[in-house]
Formats: C-alpha cells, structure tokens, sequence
C-alpha cells in the first residue's frame, strides 16, 4: 500500500496518524481546537514531535477542553512550564489559553467552530492535483489573515496551511497515495 512520502513506514505513530486522521474532513470542534493548538507547538519543530507527546498534552491540557483552557491561570502555566512531558515554551502556552478564548467567541459567531473554518471552503474540501504540496497558499493566507485579526497568535499562515490539511479542509495526498 503506496503512503505519501512524508509518511516514514517506520513509524506506527505517523502511518496511524496519515491512515486515520491526516486530511480526513474534520467538524469536531474539540477535535478542530486540539489540532489547532497542536499546529501552534509544532512551530520550529518536527510534526512528529508533536505526535510522540500528543497524549501527555491530551493529560496536561484537559483534552483540550476549550473552556477550560481558556480558564487557565499563572499557576497552571507554571505546572505546564514543568510537564517533561510536553512541549514548555512559556509563549506557545499562552498563545493556547489566548487562543481557547478566542476559538470561544468564533464558536459563539458562527455557531460553531467548524462553521467558521469550513465557510472558508463553503463546506467543500480543496483537493491538491498538482502533485506539489505547498507550504502555504492563498487560502491560508487568507485564514491566517482573518485568525490574527481577531488576536490569535501562531496562526501564521505556513501553520494554517498544515493545520487546513491536517483537519481535511485541503487534501494534499501523493496522488500515488491510496488516500488520494
């Protein structure tokens, strides 16, 4: 079975995460934050990084309960800023409770947040048929445009466009992938 190349066969962890979740249409809001913020810490590090400590973040951040990370306080930083087992910047910790409180108020908006991100693409699924995958396009500029308006932080656009493939908005399998 032919895999995107980026997909080390190796790894149980990263051909688990391309077979089940990488590019599959998403509309869980729980689900949409989740990535959302793990796209955030991912920043200047390797995607499966991420994935190895996905679990312990799940643990460290309330299964990324929105409202209650939006509700964190100075002390729960400091117990995150501790946790070996995630990733500790102080400013991607922030940047998370930051965003939970602002992914509240585009729920609050738009119904949902999966109405929100979903309205980019009127509910359709951008499919890549170039066979290049971009690292941005105008779609996430726009995205990551619109997200920093309204205070988000990481949200740039190169983490947008890995954050609208991770959640199905853009498909951006090899076309030789069986995903395609």
């Amino acid at each position: 079975m032919k895999r995107c190349l980026w997909v080390d066969e190796k790894s149980e962890i990263y051909v688990k995460y391309h077979d089940e979740e990488w590019g599959v249409p998403n509309h869980n809001d729980r689900d949409l934050f989740e990535l959302l913020i793990l796209e955030g810490f991912q920043a200047g590090l390797s995607w499966i990084t991420v994935l190895k400590k996905r679990e312990a973040f799940r643990k460290a951040f309330d299964n990324f309960d929105v409202t209650k990370v939006s509700e964190y306080d100075e002390e729960k930083i400091n117990a995150l800023l501790e946790n070996k087992d995630i990733i500790r910047s102080r400013g991607k910790i922030t940047a998370a409770i930051n965003n939970a409180k602002i992914f509240i108020e585009i729920q609050k908006e738009f119904g949902s947040f999966s109405n929100y991100i979903w309205g980019f693409t009127d509910n359709k699924v951008i499919k890549n048929t170039t066979g290049e995958i971009p690292v941005k396009t105008e779609l996430s500029d726009m995205v990551s445009k619109d997200l920093k308006k309204r205070g988000m932080k990481y949200t740039g656009s190169v983490i947008i466009y890995s954050y609208l493939q991770a959640v199905g908005v853009v498909n951006d399998h090899d076309i030789n992938c069986y995903k395609y």
